[in-house]
């Protein structure tokens, strides 16, 4: 698919940053991103996600959507079942509580950033976004606020899952650059 789609399906909108970005405002408190007017890109701020969220979309620009990305979402799943002793199982296509009901949105989305702590976690969630985002250009829906709501809650909540887990690795990566990081004044 072509990057330019992908890039075009994340251009700014209020909803998308309200859903994928505030919900990490505890981490970073600069969650409403600005254009930089000369490169079209997100303005890389202090204390903002738009570096992370810039090199998230690039690698989802790139990578090749799995043929079900709903098998990477369910690897999370395992993971969690497994490891985290959630008393959840799968029932055909579907994640259940041990009642049977399923689980709520929110809980879902609580899975599968759970799950993103596995090895794979990461990984696996990437696949997810980006089968999410390209089914949804498959459907017509061209940008983020396009895409039916169900799908546009779980495909934020993996993103967010993604940023928060890239995080603390942000200040990592810059000092392996020669960037300096300074501590904030007490």
């Amino acid at each position: 698919m072509n990057m330019n789609k992908i890039r075009k399906f994340f251009e700014p909108s209020e909803f998308m940053e309200h859903e994928v970005l505030r919900p990490l405002s505890h981490i970073r408190a600069n969650w409403e991103l600005q254009i930089d007017s000369e490169t079209g890109r997100y303005l890389e701020e202090e204390d903002s996600f738009a570096a992370l969220f810039n090199a998230l979309i690039d690698e989802l620009a790139t990578t090749r959507p799995p043929l079900r990305y709903h098998d990477n979402e369910d690897r999370l799943g395992e993971y969690v079942q497994k490891h985290l002793n959630w008393e959840i199982r799968k029932s055909g296509s579907t994640w259940v509580n041990q009642d049977g009901s399923r689980l709520h949105p929110s809980n879902y989305l609580s899975l599968i950033e759970q799950g993103g702590f596995d090895n794979q976690g990461i990984r696996n969630l990437v696949f997810a976004a980006s089968g999410r985002v390209h089914a949804a250009i498959r459907r017509g829906q061209m940008h983020f606020d396009d895409m039916e709501r169900s799908h546009q809650v779980i495909l934020a909540g993996a993103l967010a899952a993604i940023l928060y887990h890239r995080e603390p690795y942000k200040e990592v990566k810059n000092s392996n650059l020669g960037e300096q990081i300074v501590p904030p004044a007490s």
